[in-house]
């Protein structure tokens, strides 16, 4: 059975920067698939970053240049690198890989 864990969230002012990590417990070939999603108060969850099974990366337009995805399939951990965070970037953020999601991480942005 797979179980992420995410951590790495916090409270950081507007042009800091944040690493959540997701760390995949159980059997697994690879954290390739990976996604990172987020949900805002009064927001639907959305994707913000993946990794697709060849390893590209996409991003959502709002953070495309200041968020950028890596993985350790060997520590089997996703990385999320968030820089110049803004306030608008304030939500839960969520790791789902293998139809399993994990418990969220709560980014805030503010001054």
């Amino acid at each position: 059975q797979v179980q992420l864990v995410e951590s790495g969230g916090g409270l950081v002012q507007p042009g800091g920067s944040l690493r959540l990590s997701c760390v995949v417990s159980g059997s697994i070939f690879s954290i390739y698939n990976m996604a990172w999603y987020r949900q805002a108060p009064g927001k639907q969850r959305e994707l913000v970053a993946a990794i697709s099974r060849l390893g590209i990366t996409e991003y959502i337009d709002s953070v495309e240049g200041r968020f950028t995805f890596s993985g350790n399939n060997a520590k089997k951990t996703g990385y999320l690198q968030m820089n110049n965070l803004n306030p608008e970037d304030t939500a839960v953020y969520y790791c789902h890989y293998d139809h399993n999601w994990g418990q969220g991480t709560q980014v805030t942005v503010s001054s």
